[in-house]
């Protein structure tokens, strides 16, 4: 099978994973790997706090089609995961767990933040963060991802490398320039949502004057037209980005068609973190004042019902 990378197609070769055995840094001998056996993904689940986080017992061994025999992590016993680091309201539409989880944990374990060494493969050749992008995309490939989930995590991924700049070899211009590049990608998707749901909804507002592309149409229409425009506009501005220019393109249009699903999401998610935390803090008011609703909504249905 044949699927599309981001510098041209590359065949699916699923065996490229295979079991990366123990280091010997984890207090036991050394398994080396085995390029024969399957890989085993095996984790042990730690809690720090609040937060869920996941050491791997043993290996995962890729070879890469540039960098070779890649193992990860570098020490089992210290190297910990959160799986794919996807925020929760996201995970209806990329799971922490699947068929990229392999993809996802090697990608971890090939990156580090300031004042780490880069990671180095078993040929000696040096994985910066943006080499360590391009190693997910493809292994994404190989571990059988559907392609339009694999783009939307490489290209999230990316964004991160471009928002962060976080082992790369980039001078401080350049991480800026990428920074503001990312921040008015989502400003201008915001502003531009915004505008376009006030047209579609035909409020009116004196100082706000209606999108040329939307217009004063059957909903339908401007609703096409806002459809087409966002997708328009996110391909022109992914010129920017420069080398990402693929990943610009893909977090344009996603932002931009998911802006109100992402909106009503992260609404629901902050009411049932609140709701949470309240119950947490107070659990006799919360339980009373549940009753109470209960209560309201059943008088609320009693009198619709009485309504002749």
């Amino acid at each position: 099978m044949v699927v599309s990378g981001g510098g041209g197609p590359i065949a699916q070769e699923p065996r490229r994973f295979y079991d990366g055995g123990i280091d010997g840094s984890a207090g036991q001998p050394e398994v080396p790997p085995d390029p024969g056996s399957d890989a085993r993904i095996e984790l042990e689940r730690v809690v720090v706090g609040r937060h869920e986080y996941f050491m791997m017992q043993r290996r995962i061994a890729y070879r890469d089609r540039h960098l070779g025999e890649l193992l990860v992590p570098r020490e089992t016993g210290t190297f910990r995961t959160d799986l794919a680091s996807v925020p929760a309201f996201l995970t209806w539409l990329v799971p922490k767990t699947g068929e990229h989880l392999p993809a996802t944990l090697l990608h971890d374990g090939l990156s580090h933040p300031e004042g780490v060494p880069e990671y180095t493969s078993t040929d000696g050749k040096v994985v910066r963060r943006a080499e360590a992008d391009r190693v997910l995309r493809d292994a994404l490939a190989d571990a059988g991802t559907a392609l339009i989930r694999r783009w939307l995590i490489w290209s999230a991924v990316a964004m991160a490398t471009m928002w962060r700049g976080e082992g790369t070899d980039w001078p401080r211009w350049l991480q800026w320039r990428y920074r503001l590049i990312v921040g008015l990608t989502g400003l201008g998707i915001l502003l531009l949502g915004t505008w376009a749901t006030i047209d579609l909804l035909d409020v009116e507002i004196s100082w706000l004057g209606d999108l040329w592309w939307m217009g004063n149409r059957p909903w339908w229409e401007e609703l096409v037209g806002g459809l087409t425009a966002a997708i328009v506009f996110s391909m022109g501005w992914a010129v920017t980005w420069g080398r990402f220019w693929r990943a610009g393109v893909v977090i344009g249009m996603s932002l931009a068609v998911l802006l109100h699903v992402t909106a009503v999401l992260l609404l629901i998610s902050a009411m049932y973190q609140m709701a949470e935390r309240f119950t947490k803090k107070a659990p006799k008011t919360a339980g009373t004042l549940a009753c109470l609703g209960l209560l309201a909504a059943l008088a609320g249905f009693i009198a619709v019902l009485a309504t002749p």
